[in-house]
Formats: C-alpha cells, structure tokens, sequence
C-alpha cells in the first residue's frame, strides 16, 4: 500500500487520510472564508491538492478534475483578495449585480448540460460506466458540481455573498453524491459544509448592510 491509499478503518468503511485531512482543510477555509481571512486560499490549495488524490483513488474523475479547478481558482482567489485589501483596506463583501448574477445561472446551466456531455462522451465521469438511466444521472451530478463549485469560487474571489448561495445548491446534490461513491468522510463534512454555508451568507449579508447602512446615518445626522 502506498501513502496514498494509506488510511484506517471505521466501522467496516476504509477512510483515506487523503480524504480526511483534504476535507479537515476544506472545512477550515469556509471558516476562514467567514471571517474573510487571506489564508482561505492557501489552505484550499492544500485540501484540494488532497482531495484530487482522494478523487483519484476512488475513481471519481469529475470530483479529482473539480478539485485541480480548485487549485488553480485558490490562486486566483487569493490574488483577487489581496488585490481589494491592498493599502490596509477591509474586503468589501457585496451582492452580485444583475449580470453577475446572471452569468452565475446561466453559466451553471449550460455548463452543466455541455461538461455532462464531455464527460459522458470521454468517459471522465465514472457515472458514464453505469447502466442507462442511473449513469445519466450521475454524469450530471458530477458535471453540475464541478460547474457549480467552479462558479462559486469565482464568486468568493470576487467577495460576492451569492457565493455561499452556490454553495448550497451544489452540496444538495454533492452530499448524496459522495455517500454512494465510498467516500463517507466527504459525504459527512458536505452535511456540515451546509450548515456553515447557510452561517456564513447570513454573517456576509450583514456586515455589507451594515457597511452601507453606515453613511445613510452619517447623513441623517
């Protein structure tokens, strides 16, 4: 067995140690992401360089494709954020405009129907080796969610709240999705990840009324 493979077992269940630290770390930068911390994307480098490993071992090409789209978006998070907290200045969190918000569903949509296409054509996707209807489903299950997560990291690094609202439409499916592929810790930490999703739109939300509820009082006075 190589380090890869390495893990212990549960319950009759093999937990990688991939899987387990990658979701450990994958948990700590929505925590992070709450308190708008720049090492949110370092750490989500981390975990999803781990994950791709897990993804890898467990055959599930779409989730180990999501998770180098991952890497690479951290990069651009991370650029993005340092970007808007230059000069000592506080990340200015905001709803998405109009055409930022219509980029995210359109883009969801038919990106969802075209990777699910690729992903059913080349094999990528392991749903495309199960029997007709049930691998359909799966190969759009892998494709919505790496569309998904793809465009809810686009809109972290832009400091949209609609980031956290992505999130949850793409754990509603990704939660099931994990628990029927083996990988049991990801399955439970998505269930958490909904939970602290939900936590971190509603503390996003408040801090941008906040901020500009402030000069409305300022004027008042």
């Amino acid at each position: 067995m190589n380090w890869a493979d390495a893990g212990f077992t549960v319950f009759g269940t093999h937990v990688l140690w991939t899987d387990l630290v990658g979701n450990i770390a994958a948990l700590s930068t929505v925590l992070l992401a709450m308190r708008k911390s720049m090492w949110t994307w370092p750490v989500q480098f981390t975990g999803s360089v781990l994950l791709f490993i897990a993804s890898i071992n467990a055959h599930i090409t779409g989730n180990a494709l999501k998770q180098a789209m991952f890497a690479g978006l951290a990069i651009y998070g991370w650029w993005a954020w340092r970007r808007g907290t230059q000069d000592g200045r506080q990340l200015a969190v905001r709803p998405a405009l109009w055409w930022e918000r219509s980029l995210l569903v359109g883009v969801l949509l038919v990106g969802t129907v075209l990777v699910g296409l690729l992903f059913w054509v080349t094999g990528l996707s392991w749903g495309a080796q199960v029997p007709l209807p049930k691998g359909a489903f799966l190969v759009a299950a892998d494709a919505y969610i790496f569309v998904g997560s793809a465009m809810a990291t686009w809109a972290q690094g832009r400091a949209l709240t609609d980031f956290w609202i992505v999130w949850v439409a793409v754990d509603l499916v990704g939660v099931p999705l994990a628990f029927s592929s083996g990988l049991v810790v990801s399955g439970s930490v998505y269930g958490v990840f909904f939970i602290l999703v939900v936590i971190g739109y509603v503390k996003w939300l408040r801090e941008y009324r906040a901020r500009t509820a402030a000069p409305a009082v300022a004027v008042a006075q």
